[in-house]
């Protein structure tokens, strides 16, 4: 039986886990000793039920439970632990939590599977370390590489395969160590973050597409000059030039209205950022994200014409580094009927919706059934201090995901 005091303790436990307490947040960034406590505390858990841990290259760890017939695919699930800078305790830590719980209460009323059963913590979801999200699922998949592992830094401006010696994992292998066959199918519970679910005063959305971030980061190379010696019109003013860049994708994703397109600027570095001196090189981090790649990349064309513009006419030489381009994916109508068809056998509410967040699950839905379910955060705030759901809610989603394993889990589900 599904446990709300167990699921209270495990998300105790993992608010240990960080560099901040209190009202500044969670604070576990990928591969720092924070998320390494977190990731220690997940595997002793795993082990104290028995589960077989693996751990592969990149360092994701894998919680394995054998069926009965060994020659079937395994039924994987979970998500993240890592966190954001000042975040919440609940993004990706509920769905690696929730996995832990299903496998409790299955061997507690003693279930046997057919299909082993997997659960997996993934390391390096959020970008906010090395400018780039779902590392860890990428890697599961064969598709970081080693070029990647180099071009990635963080803000120390040590390398992603640096951080990962350090770790004493095995970076060399990263681009050919995958996961070894494809899941039966894969699942994931994760909060909205967004508003729609409480708005609608619903505890569940079933995740029909997931929609995937271009992200870019611009370099304006603006000039420094005196403040008060320079007249208006002999500036190349970086700054100003951002400016105009920021408002114009803001302008540019606002207009999509029938495929709706979200623009940000989330990053912009200001050198020499003295009072008195015109700003000169600046630094744009740019997050575009749609369901629709081809309504993503509409925003993208026309935003790079207008930096081309912008910056012709301000006279500021300028370079774009593409950091990450990701693919929006739909989830199979078969696997969202499934889910659907378990929340009314399990007598929980539910609507279907997209996802505006990329998750590691958008990477397993190209070539596996995946599916995955949604449960509120107040206010619709994550990324924040402030983030929080509530624990009946974990508890019910934990209950309709191990309705769904526990389906999934059987010779003759299919999907």
């Amino acid at each position: 039986m599904v446990s709300k005091e167990r699921l209270s303790r495990d998300l105790a436990e993992m608010a240990k886990c960080s560099d901040t307490q209190g009202t500044a947040g969670i604070t576990r960034l990928a591969f720092t000793d924070s998320d390494w406590q977190g990731r220690a505390y997940i595997i002793g858990q795993m082990k104290e039920l028995g589960l077989t841990v693996r751990i592969d290259a990149f360092g994701n760890v894998i919680g394995r439970w054998a069926g009965s017939r060994e020659d079937l695919p395994a039924v994987l699930f979970g998500s993240h632990g890592d966190s954001v800078p000042h975040g919440g305790n609940y993004d990706g830590v509920v769905g690696v939590l929730a996995a832990l719980e299903v496998i409790r209460s299955l061997k507690e009323e003693g279930f046997a599977p057919e299909h082993s059963l997997e659960v997996v913590l993934f390391m390096c979801e959020e970008s906010s370390r090395f400018g780039a999200a779902t590392l860890g699922s990428r890697a599961m998949l064969g598709r970081l590489s080693q070029a990647d592992l180099q071009r990635l830094q963080d803000a120390q401006g040590k390398t992603l395969y640096a951080v990962l010696q350090e770790r004493g994992l095995q970076p060399e292998n990263v681009g050919t160590v995958t996961y070894p066959v494809p899941p039966k199918a894969f699942f994931e519970v994760h909060i909205e973050q967004g508003k729609v679910l409480e708005h609608q005063g619903i505890s569940l959305g079933v995740v029909t597409g997931i929609a995937a971030p271009t992200r870019l980061r611009l370099h304006l190379h603006g000039k420094a000059d005196h403040s008060g010696a320079t007249p208006m019109g002999l500036r190349q003013d970086g700054l100003c030039a951002a400016a105009e860049v920021v408002l114009k994708l803001e302008e540019l994703a606002a207009a999509m209205q029938e495929i709706p397109v979200v623009g940000t600027v989330g990053i912009l570095k200001v050198q020499p950022c003295v009072m008195n001196v015109i700003p000169g090189e600046c630094e744009l981090g740019i997050d575009i994200r749609s369901i629709s790649a081809a309504a993503k990349d509409k925003v993208e064309t026309a935003l790079r014409q207008a930096i081309a513009e912008i910056c012709q006419r301000r006279h500021i030489p300028y370079d774009i580094e593409a950091v990450s381009k990701e693919k929006p994916v739909a989830m199979r109508p078969e696997m969202v009927a499934f889910l659907q068809d378990i929340c009314r056998k399990s007598g929980a509410e539910c609507i279907t919706m997209p996802s505006g967040a990329g998750h590691d699950a958008m990477h397993w839905a190209e070539s596996t059934p995946t599916g995955m379910l949604f449960i509120p955060c107040k206010d619709g705030i994550s990324h924040n201090a402030a983030e929080f759901a509530d624990i009946e809610d974990i508890v019910n989603v934990t209950k309709v995901l191990a309705a769904a394993v526990k389906e999934a889990a059987q010779a003759g589900q299919n999907f």
